[in-house]
């Protein structure tokens, strides 16, 4: 989570955010653009004030004498005095004669880098365009309320009485998407844990999973805890609450604090429940695999710069790795989640086929769903349908 300066207004503060996630999402167009104007590559601080200043031009209602002023006025607080006049002379050059992208490739035009583009391209065939624009998106702000405390109707008008209008989402018995942003602490309920902030897409866990009173349930990946939380809110269930990260595993904690929810939390690896588990089995897994994050772009635009090729295939044994540890937990005629908020198939549906391949007693249930589009096994969310983040999801059943 970014921290903004404590000196800028709630205005200013809005501003900053979105110069920031702004140049970032569009940060190799901005390159593109600025290309042809410069006679050499600038330094790291200096480019990047100018894709600041060219992305208030392009994609801001800044008035572009004042975007032009503030960009070039920086140059003294950031120590680049010498390149003021170069700032002034390149963004008032975009003014008056902007450069065209007309033959750029959809990786340009669209801002990703080439390897993720193309491996876009070669999982959503004809739908590749619109999965890339989907991720510059603006994402919808999704909420999911609190059965246990409150209901959506109810909330929706206690909501309305505070200026705050929202209206159910589709498919998310239990969600309400806000017409505007809200900051979460000033959302009437949020402190007293009647709502909790989450995409749509990522409320569809507990409807698969299916959690019934008295059952043990394993969040296998727990952190921060939304998840978990949603299972508890829909059943009284033994769940286990897991993940590997020290500091992570406090967040979740207080997550279930703030909702009045009780679960097992422990610290510990996923793919190795023999350090941590008891040898009782599960009758529900949950299990919401690390993965490259490429569903949720458009809410991280820094996903498409610090992500690398090989990270897909390193997600990939991991999530096998997972797999394979946490079956013999599952009780015979047990069920098991398999979720990422990925959109490459090398870490969903391949994932899963690979597995299913290999285990005689695991076999994939049809999720019947008016969400998402059918793969082979599972299925697949494109970032924006529906309002939702990009995701995957398979329902594995023991057969044991």
């Amino acid at each position: 989570m970014a921290v903004w300066p404590r000196e800028l207004s709630g205005a200013d503060r809005s501003l900053a955010r979105l110069l920031a996630y702004g140049t970032l999402r569009d940060h190799r167009r901005l390159g593109a653009l600025l290309a042809p104007k410069l006679k050499k590559k600038p330094q790291p601080l200096l480019d990047a004030l100018l894709r600041v200043g060219l992305y208030q031009l392009e994609a801001t209602r800044v008035p572009p004498h004042a975007a032009v002023h503030a960009t070039v006025a920086a140059t003294q607080k950031l120590k680049l005095a010498k390149a003021r006049g170069m700032v002034n002379a390149v963004l008032r050059g975009h003014q008056r004669e902007p450069v065209r992208l007309d033959d750029a490739s959809d990786a340009v035009a669209q801002s990703y880098p080439d390897w993720l583009a193309t491996m876009i391209a070669e999982d959503w065939g004809e739908y590749a365009p619109a999965v890339l624009a989907a991720g510059n998106a603006r994402a919808p702000m999704h909420t999911r309320v609190n059965r246990r405390r409150a209901t959506p109707a109810a909330l929706r008008e206690r909501w309305a009485e505070a200026g705050v209008a929202a209206s159910p989402i589709e498919h998310c018995a239990d969600g309400l998407t806000l017409d505007e942003p809200v900051a979460a602490e000033r959302l009437p309920g949020f402190t007293e844990g009647e709502v909790s902030i989450q995409d749509g897409a990522a409320q569809l866990a507990a409807d698969l999973v299916g959690p019934v009173d008295g059952q043990r349930v394993l969040d296998a990946c727990a952190a921060p805890g939304n998840k978990s939380a949603h299972l508890l809110e829909r059943a009284d269930i033994a769940l286990t609450a897991l993940d590997i990260d020290t500091e992570r595993v406090a967040t979740l904690e207080s997550t279930l604090a703030r909702l009045g929810l009780t679960a097992t939390v422990q610290v510990g690896d996923a793919g190795a429940p023999d350090a941590w588990w008891g040898g009782e089995p599960f009758d529900r897994i949950l299990l919401d695999a690390p993965c490259s994050g490429t569903g949720v772009i458009r809410r991280h635009p820094d996903i498409k710069w610090l992500r690398r090729a090989s990270d897909i295939a390193t997600a990939a044994a991991r999530q096998r790795a997972l797999l394979a540890a946490l079956w013999p937990l599952l009780a015979p005629g047990g069920r098991l989640v398999y979720a990422t908020c990925s959109i490459l198939r090398a870490e969903g549906v391949d994932v899963v086929a690979d597995f299913l391949s290999a285990t005689a007693d695991a076999r994939a249930v049809p999720i019947l769903a008016e969400w998402g589009r059918p793969e082979a096994v599972g299925r697949r969310i494109a970032p924006g349908d529906q309002g939702f983040d990009g995701f995957y999801y398979a329902v594995l059943e023991h057969t044991g």
